[in-house]
């Protein structure tokens, strides 16, 4: 017999963040390494994913391997927001689908954040991590 993993997707909801506008949050506390969200949406091209970004100005797609999945319709994980210390990460599980995870244990009414591993984001980004590494660069550069 299986492990029963319970499903923590009921548990999110949408709301107003500090960190950008509108962003997902847990109801309950999830455990460390515990699968949160299902992401799934259109499964598109690396083409037709870059087409999408600059012609329609749609961010909300995730990159899977050689194709792409855009969450524009999602109800929920299209406003994960982005934190150099994410307490989520994004793992592969099929072609068409990907999943979200707990890192660390997270709290009840904690916002569910990841990585978004490009490098423009950290240029715009205000944590400390990125502005004191800004700081550092700035320093070399005088």
């Amino acid at each position: 017999m299986g492990k029963n993993i319970k499903n923590f997707s009921d548990s999110v909801i949408v709301k107003y963040s500090e960190i950008h506008g509108s962003g997902i949050f847990t109801t309950e506390d999830i455990p460390a390494k515990a699968p949160i969200l299902i992401i799934e949406g259109d499964v598109i091209s690396t083409d037709e994913a870059v087409r999408r970004e600059c012609e329609e100005g749609n961010v909300y797609i995730f990159w899977n391997g050689d194709v792409c999945i855009d969450t524009v319709r999602s109800e929920k994980i299209k406003y994960i927001n982005h934190s150099c210390s994410p307490n989520c990460r994004v793992l592969g599980r099929s072609k068409k689908s990907l999943k979200l995870v707990s890192i660390g244990k997270i709290q009840d009414g904690e916002e569910l954040t990841i990585d978004y591993a490009y490098d423009e984001i950290y240029e715009h980004c205000n944590c400390s991590k990125c502005s004191s590494k800004r700081s550092v660069q700035e320093k070399q550069i005088l």
